[in-house]
């Protein structure tokens, strides 16, 4: 089923209407997520890091600043 994106408010509370399964993207519809992050002061994709940084990338700490 193609459902088209929602042009104002209205529309959001109709699809959220709709069962998921209504909404599901096939496989030849998906595009892949590209993860980009900041290294050393300048932004990134991840699939171009070399193995060593993909695992360093992994094994990374996320916090949240308090102030």
């Amino acid at each position: 089923m193609n459902v088209p994106a929602p042009a104002n408010d209205s529309d959001f509370a109709e699809l959220a209407e709709l069962a998921p399964e209504c909404i599901q993207l096939s496989d030849e519809e998906r595009q892949p997520c590209e993860v980009w992050t900041r290294v050393m002061g300048y932004h990134r994709p991840v699939a171009s890091f070399n193995t060593g940084k993909k695992g360093e990338h992994r094994e990374r700490q996320f916090f949240a600043e308090r102030i």
